[in-house]
C-alpha cells in the first residue's frame, strides 16, 4: 500500500510508492522500444490493461472488447495511489502520514502507435477533454478524493514511460500544495481589489499584446509574464470559471481543443517537436463558485532542466523572455 507522508518542516505531502518501483522502466534510462515491442495500449491488446472505465467508440460502448475504440481510459496499471481501503490518518510524534488511497488512470488519446496530440484534429483532442471532465466528475463523487489531477507527459524527457500518446489522471486525498498557493494568492488580491487576478491578467493582456499567443471566442493562450521556463504557455477561459468541469457545456470544449492544438502545432514547428507536460489547474470539483480563482491549463517544453540553484532556491531561470517567444510562436504559420 504507498503512504502520504507530511514533511512537517514546509506542509508538504509526499507520496511513498514504492509498487511503482516495479515498472521496468523506473531508475533506468529510457530507451527507444524496438519495432517487436508489444504496446499495451494498442488495439489488439486490450487484454494487457485493466478493463476500460471509459471511451468512445461505436455502440455497444465501454467495457467492450471491440478494438474500434478512438479514445480509453483505463486504471494505470502502476498505479502512484490504490483505490481500494480507508484513509487511516496517522500522528507518529511530529510526523504525519496517510494510506496511499486515490486513484490513477491512463487517458489513450489514439489508437494509433506514434500518432500525438499535434497530429489529432480539434474534435478529437475535443474528446480528450471531454474525457477529462467526465472521469473527474466520476471520481469526485468518491467522498475520499479532495482534488483530481490531470496531466501529460509527452516524451522520456518530460517523465513519459510509454510511447503511445495518453495522458493521466490522478485523484488526490488532499489539494495539492500548488494549487493551495494560487488559491491563497488570488484570495489575497480578491480581498484587496474584489477581482479576480486571473482575470485581470487576462484584460491586461490584451491591452498590452505583447504576450497573447493565441486566442478565440472563448480561450486566450499567453507567456505569462514571469513564465519559469523558454516557450511556457498558459491557456485560460477568458469567462470567469474556478473549476475545469464545471465549463460552459454548450461549448464543450471545442474552443479548449482549438486553443490546445494551435499551441501544440506552433510547438512541433518552432520547438521540432519537443518534449513537453501539461497540467490542469482548478479548484475542487463541487466547490461551486469561486469568485478568487480561475482554472488554467500550464504547458512546459522540456527544453532546459532544473539543476542545483533552482532545487536550492525555488527560483527559475528562463534563457527567453516570454515576449520573445510570443512573436516566435504568434507569426508562425501553421
Amino acid at each position: 500500500m504507498p503512504e502520504l507522508r507530511k514533511d512537517p518542516i514546509i506542509d508538504r505531502w509526499v507520496i511513498i510508492s514504492t509498487e511503482r518501483g516495479k515498472r521496468p522502466v523506473f531508475f533506468i534510462e529510457e530507451t527507444p522500444p524496438s519495432k517487436s515491442t508489444v504496446c499495451p495500449l494498442c488495439p489488439g491488446n486490450e487484454g494487457m490493461t485493466p478493463p476500460e472505465v471509459y471511451a468512445v467508440r461505436p455502440p455497444p460502448g465501454p467495457n467492450s472488447t471491440t478494438s474500434d475504440w478512438t479514445l480509453r481510459v483505463v486504471p494505470n496499471k502502476f498505479p502512484a495511489l490504490r483505490i481500494e481501503g480507508d484513509l487511516d490518518k496517522e500522528g507518529r510524534g511530529l510526523y504525519d502520514k496517510m494510506n496511499g488511497i486515490g486513484a490513477h488512470e491512463v487517458i489513450v488519446e489514439t489508437p494509433h502507435h506514434g500518432e500525438t496530440l499535434w497530429d489529432l484534429p480539434v474534435e478529437r483532442i475535443q474528446d480528450v477533454f471531454i474525457a477529462y471532465r467526465e472521469r473527474t466528475l466520476d471520481l469526485s463523487r468518491d467522498r475520499r478524493f479532495k482534488y483530481i489531477m490531470v496531466f501529460k507527459n509527452h516524451g522520456s524527457v518530460a517523465g513519459a514511460s510509454l510511447d503511445h500518446s495518453h495522458s493521466q489522471l490522478i485523484a488526490l486525498p488532499i489539494v495539492p500544495r500548488r494549487v493551495v498557493e494560487e488559491m491563497n494568492g488570488g484570495l489575497t488580491y480578491y480581498k484587496f481589489k474584489d477581482r479576480c487576478i486571473f482575470c485581470d491578467i487576462i484584460t491586461q493582456e490584451k491591452e498590452d499584446s505583447v504576450r497573447v499567443v493565441f486566442e478565440n471566442e472563448q480561450f486566450i493562450a499567453l507567456s505569462p509574464y514571469a513564465a519559469r521556463f523558454p516557450f511556457e504557455t498558459w491557456i485560460l477561459p477568458k469567462k470567469h470559471e474556478a473549476v475545469f468541469a464545471d465549463h460552459d457545456r454548450r461549448d464543450n470544449y471545442h474552443s479548449l481543443a482549438e486553443t490546445a492544438s494551435t499551441i501544440l502545432k506552433k510547438y512541433f514547428k518552432v520547438l521540432n517537436a519537443p518534449p513537453y507536460n501539461y497540467v490542469i489547474h482548478t479548484a475542487p470539483s463541487g466547490s461551486g463558485e469561486i469568485p478568487h480563482y480561475h482554472w488554467h491549463i500550464e504547458l512546459i517544453p522540456r527544453l532546459t532542466k532544473m539543476a542545483g540553484f533552482e532545487w536550492g532556491t525555488g527560483f527559475y531561470i528562463n534563457p527567453t523572455p516570454p515576449e520573445e517567444a510570443t512573436v516566435y510562436l504568434k507569426e508562425t504559420q501553421l
